[in-house]
């Protein structure tokens, strides 16, 4: 009987800390005490135990010390978390004095190299790959996981993002495996990386613990990266790869297989029918292949900090968990083993999360890259232009505010100056989400950092051809971002997006055509007086739609945007782009680009003014 998907509330509501304490040596259990005046037919067996832990993060997004290099300023949230690597080596370094050397593993769920300023920095700035004949320098991340001992870890979809050459570059300067079973040569069909690694834990008197880690990766990389991967690598589902490999590290004598996947939890997908593969599968893998004693989460960002599924198949329990992103937290896995006749049996295990907010960073890390954060604190730092008022996103996710505008702007004029002859003739619209509503472009001198921190992504610009029927469908698709309000209802900011786990980097806007959302209308029912120069869209007309490589390559489920006709491509990443424009202009003045174009209505009613 299958396990249903679960939401994330069902998540935390089951995700309970175990925090059981676990023994680091190997003992010795006697059987039961002999009465004195009896002699025992036969002396005691003598069982011989073993414990061990896997350490487990995930996500980490080049996050290496506490800093927000957006803000320009040390991380700081509502929950009081701290971030970075440089934190959570300090908590691996207590675990390990604890536990003793030999009794710990070091292992990560992928999404490594991308996500701050520091991994675009040594990706484009400075690549690891060399620039102008010179030799690049070392990953930070390769820097700081390598001096953290980790043993393997899971590919990222998110690794592909820079390209291959850039990810195996990585790789190369990496002691540790990049494991990934499902991630193929396109031709062969072989395993483009290590699909698995096996670490051996030695117990004085007895045979070694056999430990099979097995990586898997996630589908939607074909989708997200194409444009990197068509015709190099494919990369099947987690569960078919798993059947074939986990039965594998089995018949090599493996007494613990644990695998960690760039998956989540709860056996949703957000693209759809776009692939036949399921984004986040892990507890199908659970659930559906046999053999597995744990499994490392990542991809969704979540803190879970214990939870099992039950094996169709043996009725064994499988546990995994999956430690929130960004080195917020840090999973540690705990296994009591028992030796039976020359084998090693799993007893017990157990996992928790640890917070380690309450911990100094790890001074060795500090000393292997100040001088690396440095230079990015300087670049980020560095003026491109001026803004004539304060731009904020406070409220992009309900209002047409000129921060978005921007975007939308850097976006047709850089498709626009790309268009073939016929194409240009084509009426051109642009669609962007809201990375974050903290966003903020200040009055006065404006930096890269002012830029990044409101384009947090390094895609890339696609012009793609829809037609006013498919627009539709499109912005329809986006509407759901908004619960259902009844009209005369009062609308609460703080309760009216995110249905349907439609987060905000989901949720597109247009620019260039004009409509209204009536969320009191129907999921579906929407998009109200949809008009392009003042006049009603025709189902029949044709545009040119400015949009990420993300959502063109099928991100986040819009309907038509992957298979539509393309009119315009480029390698270089919007948020340069938009330096670019700051740059060329010296000065970023609302008046030149902000049109509301949109709005919320109920019943027709404008919700705000």
């Amino acid at each position: 009987m299958s396990v249903s998907p679960l939401n994330r509330r069902e998540f935390v509501k089951k995700s309970a800390v175990t925090g059981a304490a676990v023994a680091v040596a190997g003992t010795v259990a006697a059987g039961p005490a002999q009465a004195a005046d009896r002699t025992p037919e036969k002396a005691p067996t003598a069982t011989k135990t073993w414990s061990f832990s896997i350490l487990g993060t995930t996500d980490l997004h080049s996050h290496v010390f506490d800093w927000d290099y957006y803000k320009d300023a040390a991380y700081s949230d509502k929950a009081g978390n701290s971030v970075g690597v440089a934190r959570v080596a300090t908590l691996i370094k207590q675990q390990r004095e604890a536990k003793g050397e030999e009794h710990v593993l070091l292992v990560d769920a992928g999404d490594i190299i991308q996500g701050t300023s520091l991994a675009y920095y040594f990706a484009r700035v400075d690549p690891i790959t060399g620039k102008d004949g010179k030799k690049g320098p070392k990953h930070p991340m390769a820097v700081a996981m390598n001096h953290m001992r980790y043993d393997a870890a899971a590919l990222g979809n998110h690794e592909f993002n820079y390209g291959i050459e850039t990810l195996r570059k990585f790789e190369k300067q990496c002691h540790f495996p990049l494991l990934g079973a499902n991630a193929l040569d396109a031709k062969t069909l072989r395993p483009a990386f290590h699909p698995y690694t096996v670490k051996r834990i030695c117990v004085p008197g007895a045979p070694d613990i056999k430990v099979g880690i097995l990586g898997l990766t996630n589908p939607g990389i074909a989708l997200w990266d194409k444009d990197n991967v068509s015709g190099k690598m494919v990369f099947p589902g987690l569960v078919e790869q798993a059947k074939k490999y986990v039965p594998r590290l089995r018949a090599l004598g493996c007494d613990v297989v644990f695998l960690t996947d760039h998956s989540g939890l709860d056996g949703s997908t957000s693209y759809g029918d776009a692939l036949p593969y399921v984004e986040n599968a892990s507890n199908l893998v659970a659930e559906q292949v046999p053999g597995i004693d744990a499994i490392l989460v990542g991809h969704t960002h979540v803190e879970v900090s214990s939870y099992t599924v039950k094996n169709e198949e043996t009725g064994e329990e499988v546990l995994l968990s999956e430690p929130y992103c960004w080195g917020y937290r840090l999973t540690v896995f705990d296994f009591e083993l028992e030796l039976h006749h020359g084998q090693w049996k799993v007893t017990k295990k157990t996992a928790q999360t640890l917070n380690p907010k309450d911990v100094e960073e790890d001074p060795e890390i500090t000393k292997l890259l100040k001088a690396d954060h440095d230079l990015v604190v300087k670049y980020v730092n560095t003026a491109v232009g001026t803004c004539t008022q304060d731009l904020s996103a406070a409220e992009s996710c309900w209002k047409d505010v000129p921060i978005m505008d921007f975007i939308h702007e850097v976006q047709m004029q850089s498709v626009k100056a790309g268009l073939s002859a016929s194409d240009a003739a084509l009426p051109l619209i642009s669609v962007a989400a809201p990375f974050s509503r903290t966003a903020d472009i200040p009055a006065g001198s404006v930096t890269i950092k002012d830029i990044a921190g409101l384009y947090i992504y390094d895609n890339t610009l696609y012009g793609k051809k829809l037609t006013g029927a498919q627009l539709k469908d499109y912005l329809e698709y986006a509407a759901k971002y908004y619960h259902q309000v009844p009209a005369g209802t009062k609308v609460d900011t703080a309760t009216l997006t995110n249905a349907n786990n439609f987060w905000d980097y989901m949720y597109d806007t247009a620019a260039g055509v004009s409509y209204d959302i009536d969320i009191a209308q129907a999921e579906g029912s929407r998009i109200k007086n949809l008009t392009y120069n003042g006049k009603a869209v025709a189902d029949d007309q044709v545009f040119v739609v400015a949009v990420n490589n993300y959502r063109a390559n099928g991100g986040s489920g819009y309907p038509h945007i992957a298979t539509a006709e393309i009119a315009y491509s480029s390698t270089n990443e919007i948020r340069q782009l938009m330096i670019d424009y700051v740059t060329s202009k010296g000065a970023l003045n609302p008046a030149d680009f902000a049109v509301t174009n949109w709005r919320l209505t109920q019943d027709g009613t404008a919700v705000f003014s």
